[in-house]
């Protein structure tokens, strides 16, 4: 193809000459294009030269170097420096100089000055930079263009393109050059080679494996990808913000293994493994895990991340890796790729857990279908504008839910998150059991026990109820529930804002989860099993839940708790509920039988029983929010000891560090906190804390914030 493309151009040479046109000019112009065809060509050429010579003889030698170098060509577009691509000009005979980059329609042969700046106007300045190369602009003849309806080829201010450093495409628009480089680069294909010889592909998957991150958490190891911290640029996400998610889930796992094992564990949503592979390292054999993704290239990350923490994948053959051959495996992962709610249909597991990106509603249905008999269900959602009330319409369309913007919002998410959980459970025939619901920033993460039967099915939905929210003094309380219609609803608040504000004063939101939000005896043992493994940055998130499951403060709380009912493991002192025949029986129980099974199920349910303390109430009261203006408010623990002190059960809350959770009305709430404020024009502030003055009190009255 090349040497016949040569010939012909001898030819038209020979012919020119013949004809004596006298014109050196138009023979500098013939012998320009043709250069620049000749040189856009080249490395089509010698890629095809390169893939014969393999093709007659794949051991010869000059083909391994001819592929090789076709594979380094690069456009002549593609220059590092300006001066480089100045350095490409032809001088004709006249003098004057012509651009390596257009044909002589597109621009005629001209002095130095003026091909310098053609050269850095036209072309340098609208090039694309990557990885230390431009890739200028083209306007030679080297693409092949639609022709018109005419039969004509359009004209060459549209054959205008670039060439791709990283596979040699040619590409017209600069914006649409960026998105394809972006494309090479979270495939991880940033280093420069050009058109597909044999070795392309290798290439291609070394360039890969060298750009890939390798992260480290709580002892476990993950490859990720360029861009992983983004989910739409990425096709393997990891967030470093979800770690306090990924341990409360692991010691939520790792409480319900002490109960049963082996565990059939199924990581829906693996991305790059590292839950799955926190829950295999450090838990062994007590669970068998299963982590599943959808898409190709994570479920091919998630495998290599097994390798690198010295794990076997269920199915691979060991021969295949010979460095991991001297070692051991740790464990066996199984690797799937497929639908979460087809794999959930499929198989019956202990523990599931939905982390998709935004709401897991698609996949509560299939989840609760074949989980087991006093099995976890963990659902972690991150879709925070429908849930924190920004997008109210999305809302509706997922959950069933009607809310507003309150300044309990993120506690109003958990119980919404809730309620969805148990209906679905509901039309599985199961009822639920909460162990944790925790609302920060990205997500929201709610922890519920299955229980298998109508009985517990029915009792589930009752605690779905309507919420009524006051719009004047964000005063709220659950509806109750009566045999008769009500005529007015505002007379269930506690406040009397309908009868002194006109119009309507109260919403009504839901359907809400009105029943508790935590389970004490779980989380004293997710305690100590977060103890146990280390994990020093959620314990004092999981103390701060204990004390607002019992609603009591930090000063009181006490991990022992009965003194005749301690354990003391690793130096750490924790509560446990169980007596010490219990144990002797459920250790002889063990590979028994089935009935033997059934009673220990049944010992489990009875320590659960135990563990459940009386609920604490729900909904907290920001203590900014209900400030007195012109007061200054008491510090925090100093107001959560004076409401102790008049006889109401208060603690913090983890929703918001302002809040007190507390059983107390709004109005007994102000008072209380209008009592122990003090002033702000007073000059010298004592320990004793005055009454509020006759006119605040007043503004108190007449509903003033």
């Amino acid at each position: 193809m090349a040497e016949l493309q040569k010939e012909e151009s001898v030819q038209l040479h020979e012919e020119d000459a013949d004809d004596n046109s006298g014109s050196t000019a138009g023979e500098a112009k013939v012998d320009h294009e043709e250069s620049n065809i000749q040189q856009c060509d080249e490395g089509k050429e010698k890629t095809e030269q390169a893939e014969d010579a393999t093709n007659e003889d794949p051991k010869d030698e000059t083909g391994a170097s001819t592929s090789s170098t076709a594979a380094a060509e690069k456009h002549i577009s593609i220059q590092a420096q300006l001066t480089d691509l100045e350095n490409l000009t032809d001088l004709d005979e006249t003098g004057k100089k012509l651009c390596p980059l257009c044909s002589e329609e597109k621009f005629k042969a001209c002095y130095n000055q003026k091909l310098q700046r053609h050269l850095q106007n036209l072309h340098w300045k609208v090039s694309v930079e990557f990885e230390g190369h431009r890739m200028c602009i083209c306007h030679l003849p080297c693409r092949q263009l639609k022709p018109s309806l005419n039969g004509d080829q359009c004209s060459s201010r549209l054959g205008a393109h670039y060439h791709c450093i990283v596979c040699s495409a040619t590409i017209a628009r600069r914006t649409d050059m960026i998105s394809h480089l972006k494309r090479h680069v979270n495939k991880g294909e940033t280093e420069a080679s050009y058109t597909g010889g044999p070795d392309f592909s290798t290439e291609t998957k070394v360039s890969a494996k060298q750009s890939c991150e390798i992260l480290k958490e709580s002892d476990t190891n993950v490859q990720v990808l360029p861009n992983y911290s983004t989910p739409q640029k990425s096709d393997s996400y990891f967030s470093r913000k979800m770690k306090t998610n990924r341990q409360l889930v692991f010691c939520a796992l790792a409480v319900l293994s002490e109960e049963h094992s082996p565990l059939e564990c199924l990581d829906a949503f693996g991305a790059t493994g590292i839950m799955g592979l926190q829950w295999a390292q450090h838990l062994s054999s007590a669970v068998k895990v299963t982590i599943n993704d959808i898409n190709e290239a994570s479920v091919e990350m998630i495998r290599e991340n097994c390798h690198l923490n010295h794990m076997r994948v269920q199915g691979e053959n060991n021969d295949s890796e010979g460095e991991e051959l001297d070692e051991e495996p740790l464990s066996t992962i199984e690797v799937t790729k497929m639908d979460a709610n087809v794999l959930m249909h499929l198989r019956a597991f202990d523990f599931i857990h939905l982390d998709p990106y935004g709401t897991a509603v698609n996949y509560l249905d299939a989840a609760f279908r074949n989980v087991r008999n006093l099995g976890i269900v963990s659902v972690t959602s991150t879709d925070t504008s429908s849930l924190y009330s920004k997008t109210l319409n999305v809302t509706l369309r997922h959950y069933s839910c009607h809310i507003v913007r309150t300044e309990y919002y993120k506690e109003l998410a958990a119980r919404m998150v809730i309620a969805t959980v148990a209906r679905a459970a509901a039309r599985c025939n199961k009822g639920i059991k909460v162990l944790l619901a925790v609302a920060l920033e990205h997500f929201v993460l709610v922890v519920v026990q299955v229980l298998r039967g109508p009985t517990q099915a029915d009792e589930s939905p009752k605690k779905i109820q309507q919420l009524i929210h006051c719009q004047w003094c964000e005063e709220r309380v659950f509806l109750k529930e009566g045999s008769m219609v009500e005529e007015n609803l505002y007379r269930q608040l506690p406040c009397d804002c309908h009868g002194s504000m006109p119009g309507k004063t109260a919403v009504e939101l839901g359907p809400l989860w009105s029943g508790s939000l935590f389970n004490t005896g779980f989380l004293r043992r997710m305690l100590f099993e977060a103890v146990q493994h280390g994990m020093d940055e959620i314990q004092p998130l999981v103390k701060s839940l204990i004390c607002e499951s019992e609603c009591t403060t930090l000063k009181q709380f006490s991990v022992p708790g009965l003194a005749r009912n301690v354990r003391q493991e690793c130096g750490v002192v924790i509560k446990t509920s169980e007596k010490e025949e219990d144990v002797s029986s459920d250790e002889q129980s063990l590979g028994t039988g089935k009935r033997k099974m059934q009673e220990g199920a049944g010992n489990v349910l009875k320590r659960q029983k135990s563990d459940v303390p009386v609920e604490h109430p729900a909904f907290y009261y920001s203590i900014h929010r209900h400030s007195i203006r012109g007061m200054n408010m008491p510090k925090l623990n100093k107001f959560l000891q004076y409401l102790t002190e008049a006889g109401f059960r208060v603690s913090r809350t983890h929703f918001d560090p302002t809040g007190v959770r507390t059983d107390a009305t709004l109005a007994q709430f102000k008072s209380i906190l209008t009592k122990y404020s003090v002033p702000t024009y007073t000059a010298v502030q004592t320990g004793d804390h005055s009454h509020a003055s006759d006119d605040v009190k007043l503004d108190i009255e007449f509903g003033n914030p």
